[in-house]
């Protein structure tokens, strides 16, 4: 019920607001009529036109600006007659000006028209591109976070997805070169390989390898030879087994995930990294396993977290932060950091940043969520 309340509060609708310009016009209207004949306040009545683009279209600021007209008139009809110079001259410059401000809330609303298909159309290619992971895989609980940089684009140069295959979670979070929606070409397409060949039985490490191979692939049948080299990835390939507390992860030049387990203990693996996606095709690719018991958490980040800057142009401290929240679940992690990361960037990030919280639950719980 309480939804329902707040839209029906008469300060968040247009028809309410509509009273602010339409008071405006009687009271300035009413104390011009009163007023000395040396003194002028028509002018002040443009003030009610340009107002009303703030909360609605160009019809309702045409009405507005036809009634400070109509306003203008009288003062005038009852200060002299329309005869009067300065009379005419009001009436000449407040219909200028009111046409001016319907024009210029015409743009406004074909502009809002144009940012909300842009959206939408964001909005379509992350749920193709991106398909939401799953609250559930197994023993597993899993939440992320995706913050784009550019504001019309829900989807950048950051990625990530989840595949199940044969007992075992595996997990990609990428980034691509660039940011925002001229990267999602790349994005796509290491996304589209990962879920090709992460159902195969290969090792991690041969994963990384078809994924070097498409990335190549495509930069080799894209770029111009001025652009050779400019297309890579980093990414960090992450498979989790059922039936082992163990964690196996092959990185290319990605940033180590955090381990956060009870007591507010972080930790940072130490990985063998190869070289980005793209840059190195056909070398070799490490695979390092490391502990991941139940009551763990793993978070996955990509480098536009860690290198958000606040206004002093510090780096956002990640590992410390999360520190403080290692008791929590996948999705309240997910809440804190949203909160606290754009709260250290002022609001507004530099770079796309995705993020990817994995809990391994306990027996105990698994049992009672059973």
């Amino acid at each position: 019920m309480a939804p329902r309340l707040g839209r029906a509060r008469p300060w968040q609708s247009a028809r309410a607001l509509l009273v602010l310009p339409v008071a405006l016009v009687v009271a300035i209207t009413v104390v011009d009529m009163r007023a000395p004949y040396d003194v002028h306040l028509g002018p002040a009545l443009v003030i009610a036109p340009a107002l009303t683009p703030s909360f609605a279209g160009p019809r309702t600021t045409a009405g507005v600006g036809t009634l400070a007209l109509a306003a203008q008139f009288l003062v005038a009809v009852t200060h002299g007659g329309l005869a009067t110079t300065n009379h005419v001259v009001q009436l000449i410059t407040l219909a200028v000006l009111v046409v001016l401000t319907v024009l210029y809330s015409a743009l406004r609303e074909r502009r809002q028209a144009q940012l909300a298909r842009v959206r939408t159309v964001a909005e379509a290619a992350q749920h193709v591109l991106m398909w939401p992971l799953p609250e559930r895989i197994g023993a597993l609980r899993i939440a992320s976070l995706y913050l784009a940089a550019e504001d019309e684009a829900q989807i950048g140069g950051d990625l990530y997805a989840a595949a199940r295959c044969d007992g075992t979670v595996r997990l990609l979070i990428g980034d691509v070169r660039g940011k925002g929606l001229p990267a999602i070409g790349e994005a796509a397409l290491l996304l589209g390989a990962f879920r090709e060949s992460a159902h195969r039985r290969a090792p991690l490490p041969e994963l990384a390898t078809a994924l070097d191979r498409s990335i190549t692939r495509y930069a080799a049948e894209l770029d111009r030879p001025e652009e050779e080299g400019e297309r890579f990835a980093t990414a960090l390939l992450v498979e989790i087994p059922d039936d082992a507390p163990v964690t196996r992860l092959t990185s290319c030049g990605h940033p180590p995930p955090l381990l956060l387990s009870p007591g507010h203990v972080v930790t940072a693996p130490s990985l063998h990294p190869s070289p980005p996606l793209g840059v190195q095709c056909g070398g070799e690719h490490s695979l390092d396993v490391f502990s991941f018991a139940p009551g763990d958490t793993l978070l996955l980040y990509t480098d536009g977290v860690v290198e958000a800057r606040d206004e002093r142009g510090r780096f956002y401290p990640l590992a410390d932060r999360v520190a403080r929240w290692t008791g929590d679940g996948p999705e309240a992690l997910m809440h804190h950091l949203r909160r606290d990361l754009l709260a250290h960037a002022g609001g507004r990030l530099g770079d796309d940043a995705a993020l990817i919280a994995v809990h391994r639950a306990t027996a105990e719980r698994r049992r009672h969520q059973g």
